[in-house]
């Protein structure tokens, strides 16, 4: 909340909790507040318990929650961004008309629309004026997905617990 405040968002931080071991869209839920956790009914705690197949669920991740501003004919949309290696080669945008921008999105009632390469050109176009070219938005959310591998590999680095192996 409190960098929330000093950045000047007004929107309310929320967090993701969800199965650490996969979820299929199952065990996840939205949090506002830490009491909401300690005061899960048992119908909730059992939602969060299993997970596709009847899997148990003994870990979680906690994830910190993103609001999704995107929109596509009205419906609220997250881009899902692929990557092979440090490459983007693809990419949807997850679209639900049900669910708000601070809502799991991967849900029933959910479609999918392709998100286009954008004109097939790798860099924006840096002579065009502002505001009379569509913004290539392939390209940002590539440098996003990009910033995200670089941030965790190095994450991943710093926590090994055998550096030397590699």
């Amino acid at each position: 909340r409190k960098k929330y405040k000093e950045y000047g968002i007004k929107e309310t931080p929320f967090v993701v909790v969800k199965a650490d071991a996969g979820t299929y869209g199952m065990g996840i839920m939205t949090v506002r507040d830490a009491a909401e956790v300690k005061d899960l009914n048992r119908k909730q705690r059992n939602k969060m318990a299993v997970v596709k197949e009847g899997m148990e669920v003994s870990e979680v991740i906690i994830q910190e929650g993103v609001h999704t501003f995107e929109h596509i004919n009205d419906a609220v949309a997250e881009p899902v961004v692929y990557m092979i290696d440090r490459y983007v080669v693809g990419g949807f945008y997850r679209v639900h008309a049900e669910r708000g921008i601070d809502e799991n999105l991967n849900a029933p009632g959910a479609h999918f629309v392709p998100l286009a390469f954008a004109q097939q050109h790798a860099l924006p176009d840096a002579k065009a004026k502002p505001g009379t070219v569509a913004p290539n938005r392939f390209y940002m959310y590539g440098v996003i997905a990009r910033l995200a591998l670089l941030a965790g590999s190095l994450e991943l680095e710093k926590t090994d617990p055998n550096p030397e192996v590699y």
